[in-house]
């Protein structure tokens, strides 16, 4: 059984997270990916991050009726910041054995893993799926795959290599790190709380029971 765990702040969760799992899940054969967002990020600006227990509900909301799309409040029940090698090793000690375990993030997270707590371990635990993310400036994806490589090898290791047929960076005692190419959906938590804050529409932007519940709890505004 392969599963996946796809952790951030879902501040709001919205298509763009939603439509980068469903094809993630298709393209690695995963049978259910785990949603977990973080309690305390220690990356993020947290006066911009909404309470923990909103953000599990929406996407609670969001996630309702895909059977393979698991929610996991691991990081709220863990006191303190969130760091995601707790979180993999947690999964890793509370799953069967004869799972396989892949981390999921979009190549900007991956970007600054350097700066994560015992990031390299990550690389010796289990296997990468790193996805593209939209560029706002038209850069073409080629560029953004040539500096991955680049701070793959200058951070994580030089014994990293790419084959491009298998879309790959292997390692001869680490795990590896898929590059994926995701649909290229141009939305993202900022535009959508600058969008409620104006008072203009988030429709289609989230889903619909994530909308109702950010305008009849007043978050964002």
């Amino acid at each position: 059984m392969q599963i996946g765990l796809f952790g951030g702040t879902f501040n709001p969760i919205h298509y763009g997270h939603l439509r980068a799992a469903k094809e993630v899940c298709q393209g690695f054969d995963l049978e259910q990916l785990y949603f977990i967002p973080s309690a305390l990020p220690p990356h993020k600006n947290n006066q911009e991050v909404v309470s923990v227990v909103d953000r599990l509900e929406m996407t609670r909301l969001a996630i309702t009726g895909n059977p393979e799309f698991i929610l996991s409040d691991v990081e709220l029940k863990r006191p303190g910041l969130s760091y995601t090698i707790d979180t993999v090793k947690h999964f890793k000690k509370s799953l069967n054995t004869k799972v396989d375990l892949f981390l999921v993030m979009g190549v900007d997270a991956f970007m600054e893993i350097d700066t994560w707590k015992s990031f390299k371990q990550l690389f010796q635990i289990l296997p990468m799926i790193i996805m593209t993310r939209p560029l706002p400036d038209g850069r073409p994806h080629s560029l953004e795959w040539e500096n991955m490589t680049a701070f793959i090898q200058e951070k994580i290791s030089r014994s990293y290599q790419f084959s491009v047929k298998d879309g790959c960076y292997y390692h001869n005692r680490h795990h590896p790190v898929y590059r994926y190419n995701i649909s290229m959906l141009e939305i993202s938590g900022t535009k959508i709380r600058k969008q409620v804050q104006q008072g203009q529409s988030i429709r289609f932007l989230v889903p619909e029971s994530v909308e109702n519940y950010i305008y009849e709890r007043g978050i964002y505004a």
